[in-house]
């Protein structure tokens, strides 16, 4: 009671200081913040509507191009090895020249490769070189993708009160699975009815779109009004702005066990969540053939939607109230990373298709709350040099993608069971968890 009582004392304070950093421009005004975030949010969108396109056809392409299950698990880890090599050099761009730059640049390349990825696999009659063109196309998309994140991430950190990031994080964040269902529905249906092939094109042409509006309604005039307009509202040079350039200090960081935690338990997490974006529709397509894809692409990624967008509601929500940061993010991600783990346990052990379902949905809606943990708290120990904190953090996150996804797949290859990759994967969470739990925090550290 001591803890929220001094809270509202300081509330009018916290208040006044908040308001006078948004009318100096150092934060954005709510109808900024609103616009930035529909926009952030289609963006990530997008990104992930690229990036599963090919977990999705991979059945109807191993298929065709004859791969087994260890070349088609190395297509869908090869985007991960060039993901993890752009985490870092994104964050430390973004800190220095704005993720506002980073971002469409990056964007207009990850989208022309998505469009010309079917083309790339037909350069080459040759099974064996036709699958090394596709996972060089898999890797270049993950290098281009590497920027967004920690982009997205410095923007947030820099403009957004600390009060206010977890919920704007999180809807922003709850465009990966937006994105996920954008695949998993029309994404279906155009490869259903036109060949896998379509999907790529349709999205990759969307992600340019997207890149497009972004540099025209929301980037060009958000330079213009803080180029154009003192902190009172009057004229100022039109000189570019400089941003700060302090560099990060890695030392202090890398002696602190809570910075370590926070790259295990988003190693763990995203072990989870990769496995289960690259593999569900094959374990659905092999246990239940009979099961409309629409379906089993769909109904994980809606109920993920309201449990991302929720859990940051909640961690705003309580963070007001007075509880600490860290306790919120602990809380966030037991129900992440314990929920996730538990419900892949109790996939083992369905047999019905409704129950398989069920569980598989609840497992990556638990993954959600990850949005409002872990994934945001980067801005909570280091705000201003998020982006290269998350860099660093996302750079290990993303090993999980090439490492535990081949993995998955040589295991099935070897055990046919899916069981012994569900048992794994949730061993692994229960593993973050504790370490995150033990070390973590979401006090200022740097």
């Amino acid at each position: 009671m001591a803890a929220i009582e001094a809270d509202d004392v300081h509330k009018p304070c916290t208040v006044l200081i908040k308001d006078k950093q948004i009318s100096s421009g150092k934060y954005w005004t709510r109808s900024e913040k609103n616009q930035w975030a529909a926009g952030l949010l289609l963006g990530t969108a997008m990104l992930y509507a690229a990036r599963t396109i090919m977990p999705m056809c991979v059945v109807t392409v191993s298929q065709e191009m004859n791969w087994d299950k260890t070349e088609a698990g190395t297509v869908l880890s090869a985007f991960f090895w060039g993901y993890t090599m752009t985490q870092f050099l994104g964050g430390y761009l973004s800190d220095r020249i704005g993720g506002d730059v980073v971002l469409p640049i990056a964007a207009c390349l990850w989208s022309l490769i998505t469009f010309w990825t079917p083309q790339l696999a037909y350069l080459s009659v040759d099974k064996h070189t036709a699958l090394y063109i596709v996972v060089l196309s898999r890797v270049m998309l993950g290098i281009c993708q590497g920027f967004h994140y920690p982009g997205m991430t410095s923007i947030i950190s820099r403009k957004v009160h600390e009060q206010e990031r977890s919920l704007t994080y999180s809807v922003v964040a709850a465009g990966s699975h937006c994105g996920t269902l954008l695949t998993g529905s029309i994404g279906s249906l155009l490869m259903e009815l036109y060949g896998w092939q379509m999907p790529f094109y349709v999205i990759g042409l969307c992600g340019i779109l997207w890149m497009l509006a972004m540099r025209h309604f929301l980037i060009q005039r958000h330079r213009q009004r803080y180029i154009n307009m003192g902190p009172g509202g009057s004229p100022v040079s039109s000189t570019p702005v400089v941003r700060e350039s302090q560099s990060v200090p890695w030392v202090t960081l890398f002696t602190k066990p809570a910075f370590w935690s926070l790259l295990v338990g988003h190693f763990c997490e995203n072990n989870a969540f990769y496995i289960l974006l690259s593999w569900l529709p094959t374990f659905f397509h092999e246990n239940f053939p009979s099961a409309k894809g629409w379906v089993f692409n769909v109904i994980p990624w809606v109920v993920t939607i309201p449990s991302s967008v929720g859990s940051g509601w909640m961690a705003d929500h309580m963070i007001r109230k007075g509880y600490s940061v860290t306790f919120v993010r602990k809380l966030m991600e037991t129900i992440a990373l314990g929920g996730t783990s538990l419900f892949l346990v109790l996939l083992s052990f369905t047999n019905s298709y409704y129950s398989s379902l069920t569980c598989m949905a609840i497992a990556v809606a638990c993954c959600g709350f990850h949005n409002s943990g872990i994934l945001v708290n980067p801005q909570d120990i280091a705000p201003k040099h998020a982006g290269s904190v998350f860099g660093i953090m996302n750079m290990a996150g993303a090993i999980p993608g090439f490492v535990g996804v081949y993995i998955a797949g040589h295991i099935l290859e070897a055990t046919k069971s899916w069981t012994a990759v569900f048992n794994q994967t949730a061993l692994v969470c229960m593993i973050g968890w504790t370490v995150y739990v033990l070390f973590g925090t979401g006090k200022k550290i740097v």
